[in-house]
C-alpha cells in the first residue's frame, strides 16, 4: 500500500470516505443547530464545511492527475477555482450573520432582556451529537495511520482539520450544557469565537491549496534533467515542466530520448526517473513522452504505469 498505484488508490479512497462522512456530520451539525437555535452550533458547523471543501479539492485534484485533460502539467483547475470562490463568498456571509446575531443577543442578555428564541438542546440530540462525535474522532484516529502508511501529507493535514473539527464540537457540547445550566450568554460567545477560529482555518486551508491553484515552478528543471540523465539509457531530456509544492507533492512531465538498445525497459527507466525526483523532493506524479528512435512516441503516465503509443494503450490493435 506505499507504492505506485495503490499508495494512491488508498488515497483516493479514504479522502472518498472522509468527504462523504464530513458530509453527514455537517448535515446533523445544521439539523441540530436549527432544532436547538444554537449559533455556536451553527458556527462550528462552518468549520466542518470548510472539512468538506478542503475534502473534495484534494479529491478532485487525485481523479485529474489520474486522468488529465491534456498533455500538459495540470494541477487544480477551474473547477476547484470556482468552488474556492463560492466558500470564500459563502463563507463571508454566513460568517457575518452569525457575528451580528450573535452581538445582538449578548448586548439583549447584558442589558437584562431575555432570548426570543431560548437555545433548547434535548437528550436524544446530545446522544445523537456524541455519537457523530464518536465517529469522527475514530476515523480521524484511521486516516493519522493511514497518513503514515502512505506517507501522505494531504492525509495528514486532511486528520488535523478533522481533530480539531472533534476538538470544537466537543467545546460546543459543554458550551450547551452551560446554557442549559443558565449561563446563556455561552452561547452567542462561542458563536463568535467559532466563526473568528473557522475564518483563520479558512486562510489556512486556502494557503493549502493555492499552490496548487496558480502555475508556479518549484524545481529548477536543471536539477530535474540531472536527475534524469543519471539514469542509463538517457539521451536527452527537455521540454521540462513541473508544479506544486517540494515535499509535499508535484506534478511534473517531460520529453525523453532513450537510445534504441534500452527500448525493451523504457518502464523501468521512467520508474527510476520518478523514483529519484521523489527520493530528493517528495511526492511526485510524473508523465513522461518519450522516445527510442524505433517506435513511435510513448507517453508514460506514473499513476497507472500506462504506456500509450500515438494516443492509445500499448497493446491494443489498430
Amino acid at each position: 500500500m506505499t507504492e505506485g498505484p495503490n499508495r494512491d488508490q488508498t488515497s483516493r479512497l479514504v479522502l472518498f470516505i472522509t468527504l462523504w462522512l464530513s458530509l453527514f456530520v455537517l448535515s446533523v451539525k445544521v439539523s441540530a443547530a436549527w432544532a436547538t437555535q444554537s449559533l455556536s452550533l451553527m458556527g462550528e458547523s462552518l468549520f466542518t464545511l470548510l472539512i468538506c471543501f478542503n475534502t473534495l479539492v484534494n479529491l478532485l485534484m487525485i481523479t485529474t492527475y489520474d486522468n488529465p485533460p491534456d498533455l500538459s502539467v495540470y494541477g487544480h483547475g477551474k473547477r476547484e477555482t470556482v468552488i474556492t470562490f463560492v466558500l470564500i463568498a459563502f463563507f463571508g456571509f454566513a460568517g457575518g450573520n452569525l457575528c451580528l446575531l450573535s452581538s445582538q443577543q449578548l448586548l439583549t442578555l447584558i442589558q437584562g432582556g431575555t432570548l426570543t428564541i431560548p437555545v433548547r438542546l434535548s437528550l436524544p440530540l446530545a446522544q445523537l451529537l456524541g455519537a457523530v462525535l464518536a465517529m469522527s474522532l475514530g476515523w480521524s484516529c484511521l486516516m493519522i495511520y493511514q497518513a503514515k502508511v502512505v506517507r501522505s501529507p494531504t492525509l495528514r493535514f486532511q486528520a488535523a482539520q478533522m481533530l480539531q473539527d472533534v476538538g470544537l464540537t466537543i467545546l460546543v457540547l459543554g458550551g450547551l450544557w452551560g446554557v442549559s445550566r443558565g449561563f446563556l450568554w455561552l452561547d452567542p460567545l462561542l458563536s463568535s469565537f467559532l466563526v473568528l477560529f473557522a475564518g483563520n482555518n479558512c486562510w489556512k486551508v486556502i494557503n493549502w491549496q493555492l499552490p496548487l491553484l496558480v502555475k508556479q515552478t518549484p524545481i529548477d528543471p536543471e536539477a530535474i534533467a540531472h536527475i534524469a540523465h543519471q539514469v542509463g539509457g538517457v539521451t536527452r531530456c527537455d521540454q521540462i515542466q513541473c508544479r506544486g509544492v517540494v515535499g509535499r507533492f508535484m506534478y511534473v512531465e517531460m520529453h525523453l530520448v532513450v537510445h534504441p538498445e534500452f527500448s525493451g525497459v523504457i518502464s523501468l527507466i521512467a520508474e527510476r526517473i520518478q523514483g529519484g525526483i521523489q527520493e530528493r523532493y517528495g511526492p511526485v506524479q510524473a508523465i513522461f513522452h518519450i522516445d527510442d528512435d524505433l517506435t513511435a512516441s510513448i507517453r508514460w503516465n506514473g499513476s497507472n504505469r500506462n504506456q500509450q503509443i500515438n494516443g492509445k494503450d500499448e497493446g491494443d490493435g489498430e
